[in-house]
Parts: structure tokens; sequence; C-alpha cells
């Protein structure tokens, strides 16, 4: 049964001098399927783009073009017997093509054929060749389409050459097409040429940083077999420290640099290509937002250190309600994707009447990795370990000084369409925290878990739903400020101020033992860039899940889309306080 009438037709102006308008082109597909329609409707758009201001003899020579691409496009989806009609009419705007088609059989495998010559046709690989054939895509009885053909041998090739093989390469290819009974037979050669040998390692480009770097990643022994995978392995590797601003990881196929070795086989040096990244930079920040008002940040960074390879920052930052200054060293990536590092921290706030001097001394260990294949999904893992001095004064109440060694391990889950404006997806994100006194020996612990989902909503619109729970267990009230929880700001319960939600302590909000917060938002884009969103929050930070009241936060306000991502400016009122407060904050994915 004919899936209907395919009207194709393409319209340009009429050029300032008299001559012929392109046809008007229809296309009866006859059961063709939609991908070998686009194929020929792709094919017949090309030749009727040219058949305008022609005379009578070119338009006759471009419908057979058009005549002979359609069954071109046929016969790469597989159609190698079709009929098909090329009818020439007129209507009141021109010439009009009235293209017919019967399509015939679709043409499939009958008989593959796969040759390997070269070393890995010797008795060693016998193994290798049989799971060569038994992953060669294109099998018996399986449409033949021009397409999956040519991927069929790429991917053969690809599998070949990534490993032992480098100079494998296809000697010859045939498919041959029996159009009468619609099958093809199908003929590969494949020599793999000599097995080759991983050679001495290359290095260029190295000015500063140590040879011993390169040979953190790249690790063999001259003689490995090559494996593509490992050379990327090593690429990536290099390419994820801070020491360069590119790596490259290759074969040197220079033949003045080939080793034959007694067997035949062909030992290639390791080329690693490097450009450096800069020795010093410094950078500069401003910004400003509703909870912390005006904040200014200053950063060194070096890159390779008494000729070492690892890399140092330091910084200051301040804003109304802390300031804070920091050293840190940076080990080089481990090759499992480990980041180490360790530093100093000196850091004062005053926030809500609890005003706290740390410093601190800290070790710090992060991994980013992503799902396997083509998986969008991320995961982040964080260890901690710190050792600080906590001197802490509360408004209207003693304050308290203590020494802690606290660890702590953080897990995220990242699941989303686009890292920094999502509008479909979610993110999970679970830590736990442990910590004593030293001086008292007193134990403390800590869990929190947060979420996050977006949902499209039609072609702009996006519902968000969000929620964050934590709970800490103490033997002490001498917790350090960052421990217990405050709630309250443009990120948390809109409608209060930040940090003001926890426990009372004299005329200051000290952290408390529990939390639970959550959100409802609804933004509508009345363009890509600006929208407007209305939003419910709700959550306590208290003594107990029990003993909580929760404030409740809710209003309007507007969203803009960045680069950085969407900036939000709110308007909210906070129903236990009984007032209205402006929020605004760029809204980037935790």
């Amino acid at each position: 049964m004919r899936t209907g009438l395919v009207c194709l037709m393409i319209l340009c102006s009429l050029a300032s001098k008299a001559g012929a308008a392109p046809p008007e082109v229809i296309i009866d597909p006859g059961g063709v399927p939609p991908e070998a329609l686009q194929s020929i409707i792709g094919a017949v758009d090309a030749i009727t783009r040219l058949a305008e201001d022609q005379d009578g003899g070119e338009l006759t020579r471009l419908r057979r073009r058009a005549y002979e691409a359609t069954l071109s496009a046929l016969e790469t989806q597989g159609y190698y017997s079709p009929t098909v009609t090329l009818e020439v009419g007129e209507d009141f705007a021109g010439e009009t093509w009235d293209i017919i088609i019967e399509p015939g059989k679709l043409t499939h495998v009958d008989q593959v054929d796969l040759h390997f010559k070269g070393r890995v046709a010797e008795p060693e690989f016998t193994g290798r060749v049989a799971a060569l054939k038994d992953q060669w895509p294109l099998n018996k009885d399986m449409p033949f389409i021009n397409e999956s053909w040519n991927r069929a041998k790429s991917t053969l090739l690809d599998d070949i050459s990534r490993q032992d093989f480098y100079f494998a390469r296809l000697t010859h290819t045939q498919a041959t097409v029996r159009a009468a009974d619609a099958q093809a037979d199908l003929l590969v050669e494949v020599d793999s040429g000599p097995r080759v040998r991983l050679g001495e390692v290359q290095l260029v480009g190295l000015k500063r940083v140590p040879p011993k770097l390169i040979h953190r990643y790249v690790q063999y022994t001259p003689g490995d077999p090559y494996d593509q995978d490992l050379l990327d392995e090593w690429q990536q590797g290099l390419q994820a420290t801070a020491f360069f601003r590119g790596a490259f990881v290759t074969l040197n196929q220079d033949e003045s640099e080939q080793k034959v070795l007694p067997n035949g086989d062909v030992e290639l040096p390791v080329r690693v290509q490097v450009s450096e990244a800069p020795a010093r930079r410094v950078t500069t920040s401003i910004g400003v937002d509703s909870d912390h008002g005006l904040r200014l940040e200053g950063l060194y960074r070096q890159n390779v250190v008494f000729g070492q390879p690892v890399w140092i920052e330091t910084g200051a930052g301040i804003d109304k309600n802390r300031e804070r200054a920091f050293f840190d060293v940076h080990l080089p990536p481990t090759r499992s994707g480990y980041h180490d590092s360790v530093g100093v921290l000196y850091e004062h706030s005053d926030i809500e009447g609890l005003d706290n001097r740390r410093v601190g001394l800290g070790w710090k260990r992060h991994q980013q990795r992503k799902a396997a294949g083509d998986s969008r999904v991320e995961y982040e893992t964080q260890w901690g370990l710190i050792a600080a001095h906590d001197k802490t004064r509360i408004a209207g109440a003693p304050g308290f000084e203590v020494p802690t060694l606290v660890g702590t391990w953080q897990w995220l889950r990242r699941d989303v369409d686009s890292k920094y404006d999502p509008r479909e997806g979610h993110l999970l994100d679970f830590g736990v925290g442990a910590g004593v006194t030293l001086d008292k020996r007193e134990p403390f612990y800590r869990s929190s878990l947060r979420a996050q989902q977006w949902w499209p909503v039609g072609d702009r619109d996006v519902l968000t739903l969000r929620a964050e729970v934590g709970k800490v267990w103490s033997n002490t009230d001498r917790l350090p400020q960052d421990f217990g929880y405050r709630t309250g700001g443009a990120r948390s319960i809109r409608g209060y101020k930040y940090q003001s939600i926890g426990l009372p302590r004299g005329e200051a909000i000290v952290g408390a033992p529990a939390l639970a917060v959550a959100s409802v938002e609804y933004t509508h884009y009345f363009t890509d860039m600006l929208g407007m969103n209305f939003f419910v929050d709700a959550g306590d930070a208290a003594a107990s899940f029990a003993a909580m009241d929760f404030a409740l936060g809710y209003g309007v306000g507007m969203a803009v889309r960045t680069p950085a991502g969407p900036f939000f400016v709110d308007v909210a009122y906070g129903q236990r306080d009984k007032r209205l407060r402006l929020h605004f904050s760029l809204g980037i994915a935790f």
C-alpha cells in the first residue's frame, strides 16, 4: 500500500530577467521508508536548484539527472531493481515533475567472506580472527544499505588496527549485488601487516615540566604490544593535568625510527608532544549577590615549583560576611583520576551573631568521572581531612575555642542535559562526616542528602523540585561552626536573611542538629533569554525533626539566561518574618 504523496516544492524568487522558474517536484514514494525518501529528496533538491533560467535543452539534461539521482539514491538504501517514472507537466507557476517510484524488493545480505592476511593470519591469532568475524556487524539476511556497508568496513579496520596491528589496511572490498534475487555477496580482504610493539618514549615540547611527570602516566616496558586504547588513556591523563594546554600521544611512523625485530615485528617509538601551560597566572574577580553583598577575590597560581611536578595556588577573598586566605599545593592527578591537594586556611566569618575564626591544615582528594559509553551521567567523589582550631564568639552567650580533626566523604551523581542551565535531568548529592575534639576526645558525626530534579514543560518552560535533609549527632556543644545546619537565603529558603534560620543562642543563630528544606519552582520563558519564575520554599533547621516549625517563603522573580547559567532576581515573602525580601543569584547546578 502506498504511503501517500510527498510534495517537494522548491520556491525561488523570479530572476530579474526573463527565464524559467524551478520546477515543482511531486514525489510518490510508493512505500519507500522515510530514510530512503530523505535521501531521494536531498538528491533531487540539489538538481532542481540548477533549473532556474535554463533553456529547454539544459532542462532536458537536468530531468535525466534527476531521474538518475533518484535511482542512485534508491540503490544507496538497498533498492537495486526499482521502477522510476518522471512525468513532465505544467501548471500556472511553470513546469512540474512527477516522480513515481516502485522500489521493488529490498536487497539483503547473502554471503559474507572475510579474508585476513599478514601476521594476524598466523596460528597465534586464531582467536583474534574468530572474534573479528563474530563482531562483523553486517551479517546474512540483514538489509544491504550503503551506509551500513561502509560503517561495517570502517569498524572492522578500526577493531584490528587499534591493537597489535598499527599498519592494518583494507586491500580489497567488493559487494556483488544480484538485483534479480535482491541479494548481495560481500567480500573484504584485510592485510594486518606486521605486529607492532612500543619502542622508546620520545618527548617533544617539554621546557619547564620535568620528564618524570610524563612517565607518571606513560608507563610501559619497551617491547610491549601496541594498544591504541593505552595511548588514548595516557593522552587523556596528561591533558587532565594543569601543566599542559595540549598533549598528544602517538606512534612515530618515520621509517628511520622503525626497528625491525628478528621475528618480523616492528618497534615504533612512542611520541609524546606537549604544549606547556603558562608558568604563572594571576586572576582577580568581583561579584555581588543578595546573600554576601560585594565580593572581591584574588588568586595566584604557579605551575612547577622548585622543578617538581606540582602546582600551587594561593589567594584571598572578602565579602560582608567573611574574609578568607589560603595556600594549597596540588599534586598531579593519578592515573586513576584522583586529584590530591594539601593546604592551610585562615577564615573569619560573622553571620547572624555567630563570629568564628578558623585556622586549619587539610588534605583533599577529588575524583570526577563519566559513566560508561555515551552516557551523560557524571560522578564526583571527594574525600577530606582537616585539623582546625576554631575560636567562636556568640552574641549574648558564652563563646568557646575548640581544636578538631574532621574527616568527610561526599558523592555526587549528575544526570542533566546542561551543566549550567539544565532543563531536564536530576542531581543527587550524599555526604557524611565524622570528627573529634582534640582536647576532650568528644566525637561528632553528620550526614546529608540533597536532590534536585528538572522537568521540561513545552519548548521553553521548566519545573524544578529540590530537597535537602541533614542530621548531626554529637556529644559536645563545641561544634565547628560549619558542622551544624543553618539555612535561609537565595539558594535555600527565600524570603529570609542568609543563614538566619537555625538554633537561637543568646542573640545569635547557631548551627542546628537537623535540617529539612524543600522547594518547587516553575519558570516560564517569554523568549529564549528572558523568563519569569514562581516558587514556594519551605524548611527549618532545628534541634530535631520533630521540633521543626517550617518557615514558608514564596514569591515571583525574573530569570535571565547568561553564558554562566540563569540569573535570578526574586521577590519573596517570608511568612515567619512577615516581610518581603529581594534575592538575586546565579543558578548553577550543584
